[in-house]
């Protein structure tokens, strides 16, 4: 894997990657890179649990991840404990394999958290909702 990151002026840098696919961080407008990283912890378990769920064939018809990190106080300021809150529209019987694809996620497959829990505490909630809000 390799990036190549260019400064716009001020905070702002774009990142690009291999496929040519684009990024935008900012320290003060827009995603900041702690903020990129905590996005890509919920999209790498969530890509995980969508692909576990089909292999199960579970249906569900949404899956939103909140993600929400605590910071150490000193420098450098590093995430401490980090909280997802899986939101998942499918039948209420299906929860136990929705936890199962979230459990094989994050102590399995998800590389991102799996660098992650080096440092940090990841703990996670599940909300299952039977129909799309």
């Amino acid at each position: 894997m390799k990036t190549n990151t260019i400064w716009k002026g001020g905070q702002a840098f774009e990142s690009t990657q291999h496929n040519n696919s684009k990024i935008e961080m900012d320290g003060n407008h827009g995603f900041s890179p702690k903020a990129l990283l905590l996005s890509g912890l919920a999209g790498c378990s969530g890509i995980d649990v969508v692909d576990i769920l089909e292999k199960m064939r579970v249906p569900f018809a949404d899956l939103q991840i909140e993600a929400e990190a605590d910071q150490t106080e000193e420098f450098p300021r590093v995430f401490k404990d980090i909280h997802l809150n899986f939101s998942v529209v499918t039948g209420e019987e299906n929860r136990d394999k929705v936890i199962k694809a979230i459990d094989l996620s994050l102590e399995k497959y998800c590389g991102v958290a799996a660098m992650l829990k080096k440092n940090s505490k990841i703990a996670y909630t599940l909300t299952i909702q039977t129909e799309a809000v």
